[in-house]
């Protein structure tokens, strides 16, 4: 079914996790030839526990080192009371069988002993357009000509998608063209009907938290190529958001920490990397660690704020200026049952009037209690993270009335996510401006010195979601074996 992407996306407690901050004076000085570990690890997301893992198994020393308090990066779980969490973050896994598959994903949760279940996607979905709310099981369209133009879209982009060559699309022929234009322009010389515009243009928001006149076309195409296409994106059953973790996706990240304990540090945030022929120092407020190698895993507007000596190369630095992160926020509404479901609905709402564009029935595995889970996204995000809380949950809730009926005006509990405002993730997902892959997309995973880069938005395949990240944990650990 139709679904608007979230990549997985864009937290909790961490339960009885024994993890170690640093404390003041831990680590060497840094004199030549004195090391406190192999390799330096600069964030405690699934990226970087993934190739600490890896490099453990190899019998490398590491050191984790995480600015929150907690691990999962841009995952969080949220306590929402009898033992029962909601996922305030990246939170789906899909598909989950077929010929293009999360496989890594997949297998660490098997290896956690972490299972999946279905995303609830019984029943008809709703969409609201022109101040009328319809029923749809296909695709979001009130009109079959619009229905047969977005179809036709998407298939063409999937085509066009299918030509970028996997991890290096600023070689494709027409790269240069295709980057100095935005997914905006694309739609607006393909598309003809309004309808089928908008929705096009709710789905890009989705996929990448930011507008269609935001996001370099290029970018757009290599995304859906990485994935295996753009109708996987926004796919729910056989889709990017086929499944959910039972017991949150930010479960991964805790049992991967609890593995590696006590080399993860958090509330560590890392101030400075020095290189020297040597080794590397990484440093913060209240310490100093020297090691052989260090892996950044970091999207690249945040990597950036670290003072690097020597300096990043020009185009390695211009690359954080080049690809910001888009905004999301999170709402959901908990509510002692699932009622929407009595109605023969999912949950799910395409809309083209915000703030909440897009739902989802985001409850338990057991269904109880039932949630319903909003996103507000791009222009609307930034927005409305501005305002205070109060004013967004009336708007969310005022939302969910309008699309599910006076029983949505009660919920028992809000719970929110303003991941703009978050000062260690500031946004969900990275995305290319226009001109800037072309320029900037060859440094993206490529070392500097002793400096490895990882995070999801660096990987081949699945950039920007959860797989993504895991497998760039891989890579990176991948490259520092073989360096060291």
């Amino acid at each position: 079914m139709w679904r608007i992407s979230r990549r997985q996306f864009l937290r909790g407690g961490l339960g009885g996790i024994a993890l170690l901050a640093l404390p003041q004076g831990c680590g060497s000085s840094g004199s030549e030839g004195g090391t406190d570990a192999d390799v330096a690890i600069v964030g405690a997301g699934l990226a970087g526990l993934i190739a600490a893992r890896d490099l453990r198994a190899a019998g490398a020393q590491v050191i984790v080192l995480e600015a929150r308090d907690r691990v999962g990066g841009r995952t969080l779980n949220q306590d929402i009371g009898g033992g029962k969490v909601v996922e305030m973050g990246g939170q789906w896994v899909g598909p989950i069988e077929g010929p293009v598959v999360q496989s890594e994903m997949l297998a660490l949760a098997r290896d956690l002993g972490v299972e999946t279940f279905k995303t609830y996607n019984e029943g008809d979905a709703l969409d609201y357009r022109h101040g009328v709310l319809s029923p749809y099981s296909a695709l979001p369209v009130a009109t079959a000509s619009a229905y047969i133009e977005t179809l036709k879209a998407i298939t063409t982009l999937d085509r066009l998608s299918q030509s970028i060559p996997l991890g290096a699309p600023w070689t494709a022929p027409e790269a240069d063209a295709f980057d100095a234009s935005t997914v905006e322009s694309w739609i607006l010389e393909n598309v003809e009907l309004d309808d089928a515009r908008d929705l096009l243009r709710l789905a890009v928001e989705g996929v990448f938290a930011a507008g269609a006149g935001e996001v370099s076309f290029l970018d757009f195409l290599a995304s859906s190529r990485g994935s295996g296409s753009f109708l996987i994106d926004i796919g729910t059953e056989g889709g990017a958001q086929d499944s959910r973790f039972v017991g949150g996706s930010q479960l991964l990240s805790q049992r991967l920490a609890e593995r590696l304990a006590p080399v993860v540090r958090l509330q560590s945030p890392v101030t400075s990397i020095v290189q020297d022929a040597e080794g590397v120092t990484v440093a913060g407020e209240r310490f100093s660690v020297r090691t052989r190698r260090a892996i950044v895993a970091m999207p690249p507007v945040l990597a950036n704020r670290i003072d690097y000596s020597p300096p990043l190369p020009g185009l390695r630095d211009g690359l954080g200026q080049a690809m910001p992160m888009g905004a999301t926020i999170k709402a959901q509404c908990v509510y002692d049952e699932p009622f929407w479901r009595r109605d023969g609905l999912n949950g799910q709402v395409t809309s083209d009037a915000g703030p909440v564009k897009s739902t989802f029935d985001n409850s338990p595995p057991d269904g109880v209690p039932g949630v319903l889970l909003s996103f507000i996204d791009a222009a609307d995000a930034r927005l409305w993270g501005g305002r205070s809380a109060d004013d967004r949950r009336a708007a969310v809730i005022d939302n969910m009335v309008r699309y599910f009926g006076p029983r949505a005006a009660s919920p028992i509990a809000y719970v929110e996510k303003v991941w703009l405002e978050d000062p260690w993730s500031r946004g969900s997902y990275a995305f290319f401006t226009p001109g800037a892959l072309t320029v900037y997309g060859p440094t993206l995973a490529a070392p500097v010195g002793r400096l490895h880069w990882a995070g999801s938005e660096t990987s081949l395949l699945w950039p920007g979601y959860m797989e993504g990240a895991v497998r760039s944990g891989q890579r990176a650990a991948e490259e520092v074996l073989m360096a060291l």
